[in-house]
C-alpha cells in the first residue's frame, strides 16, 4: 500500500481515532494527537490499494473529513490524477 504524507506524524499509538466512515471500499478517518495538538485525516481506498493522509487545521477538520479529496486537491496533497479519475469518472455525453 502506498502512502503519501505532507508531514511526518507522530507514532501511531499517539493518535486517537475520533471518527471513521466507510463506503464502497473507501475508508476515511479523523485522528487527534493530543501531545502534538494536531489533527489528521487518513483516506484508504481498498479498490486501488492506496492510502494517503494529511494534517489539517483543527477548525477545518470536519470539512476535510467529509470532503478529503477536495481538501487535499486544494492543498495539492493528492498527486495521482489517474486515481482521482478512477474514483470520479467523467460522465460521457
Amino acid at each position: 500500500m502506498q502512502r503519501m504524507t505532507d508531514t511526518a506524524p507522530a507514532a501511531t499509538s499517539d493518535w486517537t481515532e475520533l471518527a471513521i466512515r466507510e463506503s464502497d471500499g473507501l475508508a476515511v478517518s479523523l485522528h487527534w494527537n493530543q501531545s502534538a495538538e494536531r489533527v489528521k485525516v487518513t483516506v484508504a481506498d481498498a479498490r486501488l490499494d492506496e492510502e494517503f493522509q494529511f494534517v489539517v487545521v483543527g477548525a477545518q477538520a470536519l470539512a476535510a473529513f467529509y470532503h478529503p479529496f477536495a481538501y487535499a486537491a486544494a492543498r495539492n496533497d493528492v498527486h495521482h490524477d489517474d486515481e482521482r479519475q478512477a474514483l470520479y469518472p467523467r460522465q460521457q455525453v
